[in-house]
């Protein structure tokens, strides 16, 4: 019986692909690196520095680790200002709708992100206290698709992984929920038909006839 369910952040419970996509471009055509929206599309789940380490790849320049890790602030601070413009109608309906049945229902909620953005941008769209558990980026040493911020969210939880359903946009947050233990929803992304998924939703709201 699922006790809780878990949210991956962007693109599950809200849109920030156009701010970090813009971002990425930023850099990219600073570094004359070409980038495409399907380049982006591989990123999905993995935490800034291993992204930033995919998209180095495609240079044939070497790059210093001083000089990845000022690259990967700089990424950062050009995403952060796009952040500062995000509200709370940037959550789609359904969404606060879901989140509301589903504590109906007794189950508990938790956020696991590799963003460690993500407490900030929960605030800005003011989501915070729909949440009993938030694990990001901050709070882990290694990204999706290591499991690691799914048992952290576990664990804030109090409840086994196999009690719990990880909801994910993306291919590699799917493989880290499976690898932990815990059943998996895909919503759209790289995720949408992956044979890693328990159940394929279309809307959120399908959440509720799965508890």
């Amino acid at each position: 019986m699922k006790k809780a369910v878990i949210f991956d952040l962007d693109g599950v419970l809200v849109h920030t692909d156009r701010y970090h996509y813009d971002s990425w471009c930023l850099l990219t055509r600073q570094l004359g690196i070409p980038f495409t929206p399907a380049q982006y599309d591989t990123l999905r789940g993995l935490s800034r520095m291993d992204s930033l380490e995919r998209i180095l790849a495609l240079s044939s320049r070497q790059f210093t680790r001083a000089e990845v890790e000022a690259l990967a602030e700089e990424k950062n601070e050009a995403y952060l200002k796009r952040v500062e413009q995000m509200g709370p109608a940037e959550v789609e309906p359904e969404v606060r709708r879901t989140l509301a049945g589903l504590r109906e229902k007794g189950l508990l909620l938790a956020v696991g992100s590799s963003s460690k953005n993500a407490q900030l941008i929960l605030r800005r769209v003011e989501l915070t206290d729909c949440f009993d558990a938030i694990a990001d980026g901050s709070m882990v040493r290694r990204a999706k698709p290591d499991p690691e911020v799914f048992l952290k969210a576990a664990q804030l939880l109090g409840v086994a992984p196999a009690e719990a359903l990880v909801v994910e946009d993306g291919a590699a947050g799917l493989r880290a929920a499976r690898d932990g233990g815990f059943q998996t929803a895909a919503f759209g992304g790289d995720a949408a038909g992956s044979p890693l998924a328990d159940y394929d939703l279309t809307r959120l709201t399908q959440l509720l006839e799965l508890v």
